[in-house]
């Protein structure tokens, strides 16, 4: 039976693809490339951030984008590495000193990512823990960061 691969196997196993972009997509990404991001790239991008500051998704996408000179980044396959590289972080809690600060990548309405590791509550926590002040979320609406905007990382 094969050994299981741990979440940090599997984020340097993911390889970076740049596509053209389809004439049916033109309308909806605009003319040129896509880019289907590694992991390894979205974790570079979120060990930037330092305490105190925050990014989105659609940051991490625009700043791969602009580095790898191409129209746009790939949403969904973002969304799905991000994950990998939060459960490699929480993988390795206990036997690194430092770990990838994925709490600090926010939905771009400055919610909380609720499918990170231990949902929204430990990704609150570690933001409290950083000083942000928690909104609380209203019916299925996950919490927020309140004022998240003044503290967005610029590039």
């Amino acid at each position: 039976m094969a050994k299981k691969k741990t979440w940090r196997e599997k984020v340097n196993e993911v390889e970076e693809k740049i596509h053209t972009i389809t004439p049916e997509w033109e309308e909806r990404l605009g003319k040129g490339r896509i880019l289907i991001p590694n992991a390894l790239d979205i974790e570079a991008v979120i060990c930037k951030t330092k305490k105190g500051e925050l990014i989105t998704n659609d940051i991490i996408r625009e700043v791969l984008a602009n580095q790898k000179g191409v129209q746009v980044t790939a949403a969904i396959p973002t969304g799905v590495y991000l994950k990998y590289v939060a459960l490699a972080a929480e993988e390795e809690r206990t036997t690194k000193a430092m770990i990838t600060p994925y709490w600090r990548v926010l939905r771009p309405d400055g919610s909380i990512n609720i499918k990170f590791p231990g949902g929204s509550k430990l990704q609150s926590k570690l933001l409290k823990d950083e000083g942000f002040t928690i909104e609380p979320g209203k019916g299925k609406k996950p919490p927020k960061v309140s004022n998240y905007k003044q503290y967005l990382k610029t590039y």
